[in-house]
């Protein structure tokens, strides 16, 4: 019989935080690498989406709280998103940007995340 180490954690997390969670776990399973200003960036994009390109660029750098100094540091950060599937744009004038819909990424209403990661170790004999 096989015995499993189980681990529980219960945490009540802020919306941003929750998202911001979803989109790092999709990248750490898929081997994606990217900075904390980028998964900010995906974070406010999300709960903007569907957005027009230079606008998004505005919101994401203008402010003194901004998560980028610059428009065009944004635009390279969605850039390197896009490079990875994780954001789209509109396929007519690919200036209506969104996050890609096979992140499944949960933002409306209250979200409960329920992940379960499994590893085996096989036994030596």
């Amino acid at each position: 019989m096989a015995l499993v180490n189980q681990v529980r954690k219960n945490v009540r997390l802020q919306k941003w935080d929750i998202v911001k969670y979803q989109i790092l776990t999709y990248c750490y399973i898929n081997k994606i690498l990217l900075s904390n200003a980028d998964l900010e960036c995906l974070t406010l994009l999300s709960f903007n989406q569907p957005i027009e390109l230079s606008n998004f660029c505005s919101d994401a750098s203008v402010e003194d709280d901004s998560i980028f100094k610059s428009p065009q540091s944004v635009r390279n950060s969605l850039n390197k998103s896009e490079k990875h599937n994780l954001i789209t744009r509109s396929s007519k004038n690919k200036k209506i940007i969104k996050l890609n819909p096979i992140l499944k990424i949960q933002v409306e209403g209250s979200i409960l995340l329920d992940y379960k990661f499994f590893a085996h170790e096989s036994k030596k004999e």
